[in-house]
């Protein structure tokens, strides 16, 4: 990561949390009141292929024990009340500007992927995480509705998780290592736009 990348990331993080502060206050606590605690969403993700990180999220399903994988069909059913409304307008994000600020993910960059994905495929996150992984990215604005019809389909845990691995793992990677090869200022700026919008 260019240290111009980097201080872009801590100034718009400041600038976002400013402005959108209280809008994460409020939505925190409609969380904590109408679906209880715990209000954030801990997970462990992948900086790089040896080093994990917790990313933040607002909690948008039921706990249950031994959760893993990428939420798919089968897990449609622990959806809360306001988890849907903070997955469809990508709200439950708004805690990872914590992460920007601290330097584990940027604004824009391949999504951050789970460790057993990486231990699945590790010379090819090899390639991908060369570039700090992002909130939004040229895969995730390409690729994000497609690979959700995908996933949303599936039953069971297994296979998702075959889904994932066979169907999107690879085209997600194709899409990442072509925004690094032709990562910019000015690219970055035109994904964070198609990503505002699209929100």
């Amino acid at each position: 990561m260019t240290w111009s990348k980097r201080i872009f990331d801590i100034l718009f993080a400041v600038t976002i949390s400013t402005v959108l502060g209280p809008v994460l206050v409020l939505l925190a606590l409609a969380v904590l009141v109408i679906d209880g605690r715990p209000v954030f969403y801990v997970s462990e993700r992948m900086k790089d292929v040896d080093q994990g990180f917790a990313l933040w999220k607002l909690r948008t399903m039921r706990h249950v024990k031994n959760d893993g994988g990428v939420t798919g069909g089968d897990k449609a059913n622990r959806l809360t009340r306001t988890g849907r409304i903070l997955r469809k307008t990508r709200a439950d994000e708004l805690p990872q500007l914590w992460n920007v600020m601290r330097g584990d993910i940027s604004f824009v960059g391949p999504r951050p992927p789970l460790r057993q994905y990486v231990e699945s495929f590790p010379a090819l996150y090899c390639d991908v995480l060369r570039s700090r992984p992002g909130i939004t990215g040229l895969a995730t604005l390409i690729y994000h509705r497609h690979k959700e019809m995908l996933i949303s389909r599936c039953n069971t845990s297994a296979e998702t998780d075959a889904v994932y691995q066979r169907r999107c793992v690879q085209m997600k990677a194709r899409l990442d290592l072509i925004y690094q090869k032709h990562a910019s200022f000015c690219f970055d700026l035109q994904l964070i736009w198609q990503t505002a919008i699209l929100i």
